[in-house]
């Protein structure tokens, strides 16, 4: 693999409630170049999200109902500027700064199955309604078990897959990225992929927040650095 937020659920969930939860890494999902209106440059941006194991979900599939972990996301700007969200929140989860060698290219597929501790809050978007959100990363405390992936590993990178993007992406998801500069490229880009096409849950999801944009310059992908070991 080289592919060096929000809670998941539909408009109508209610947020998952503050607090620190055990959490399994299960999505990195790579959303390209996308255009920041706001700042008037490019940004790489990615969507990480996490199963949250203690916290279920009875959900119907099939007519049955089935009992699932709950989930949340967060977009991050791919990049390990000093004072980037990424870095920060993957420092703070492993427990020690990176080493300059992996500031030259951290593989972030190594994140799927790593468990932590997130730290959630609730935070208001500009329609006034309230969301979950996470503000901090920890690693495990030294007694707690880790936990496996209960439902589907999600992994997306242009670069490795192309616009070959995964079914199980969800749909709103998949939008962003059919809007990235990588597929704008591709001309595979058309009306169905429009910013007004977005589910108003993820055009409310502070993509372009102030907390998402990094203040280096646009680092491009994180490279993969090889085999050396991540202590995640």
């Amino acid at each position: 693999m080289s592919f060096t937020v929000r809670d998941t659920g539909g408009t109508d969930w209610e947020p998952i409630p503050s607090g620190v939860y055990h959490a399994v890494s299960c999505g990195v999902v790579d959303l390209g170049t996308q255009f920041n209106e706001m700042y008037g440059n490019e940004q790489h941006q990615a969507w990480l999200s996490w199963e949250l194991p203690e916290e279920r979900l009875q959900i119907e599939i099939d007519g049955e109902m089935e009992d699932k972990p709950a989930k949340i996301s967060r977009f991050y700007t791919v990049s390990l500027g000093t004072k980037a969200w990424l870095r920060q929140h993957l420092e703070s989860w492993r427990g020690r700064e990176f080493t300059q060698a992996e500031l030259d290219g951290f593989d972030i597929s190594k994140l799927l199955g790593a468990n932590c501790l997130l730290n959630v809050i609730h935070k208001k978007n500009k329609k006034g309604e309230t969301k979950a959100q996470i503000s901090s990363i920890m690693p495990l405390s030294k007694n707690m078990q880790k936990r496996g992936i209960e439902g589907e590993k999600l992994y997306f990178s242009i670069e490795e897959h192309g616009l070959n993007i995964p079914e199980s992406v969800p749909e709103g998801i998949k939008r962003i990225i059919m809007k990235s500069k990588e597929c704008n490229e591709t001309g595979q880009q058309n009306d169905e992929w429009r910013e007004d096409n977005i589910p108003t849950d993820l055009q409310d999801s502070d993509l372009w927040g102030n907390n998402e944009i990094s203040q280096e310059p646009p680092g491009g992908m994180l490279r993969q650095q090889g085999d050396e070991e991540i202590p995640f």
